[in-house]
């Protein structure tokens, strides 16, 4: 069970689209908690890969027994880090700490030649 989806540079409006898609591949199979928090790491991924990268971005997620993968692709060879915010940011930068506190597993593999990264989370959904 698997979506795709490719979105281009600049198309926030395509996130909604991306998370009814991942409810629907969700809907059924996996708690509710769960279902939430993959909604909400998937939104902060693929917003990151709009704002800070020049193109868009590719948009993976598959659900395995009870193990739910998600892998955003970008074409920028620039790693993401996790920001530490200050009081003040508002909600600015807590993206990559969201993905590090609630995902079971994270992590970003460069692809080959510097033709960007793939950041990726894993959810026990089950």
């Amino acid at each position: 069970m698997r979506i795709r989806r490719s979105v281009d540079r600049a198309d926030l409006k395509a996130i909604g689209e991306i998370r009814r898609a991942l409810r629907d591949l969700l809907r059924h199979r996996c708690r509710a908690e769960a279902a939430d928090v993959a909604e909400l790491l998937i939104t902060e991924l693929v917003t990151n890969a709009l704002v800070h990268t020049e193109h868009g971005a590719e948009v993976s997620a598959s659900l395995a027994a009870a193990t739910l993968r998600v892998e955003v692709r970008d074409y920028t060879a620039r790693r993401p880090r996790p920001y530490a915010p200050s009081a003040d940011d508002g909600t600015h930068g807590r993206g990559l700490a969201l993905v590090q506190a609630l995902a079971d597993a994270w992590g970003v593999d460069p692809l080959a030649l510097g033709r960007g990264k793939v950041v990726w989370f894993e959810l026990r959904a089950g």
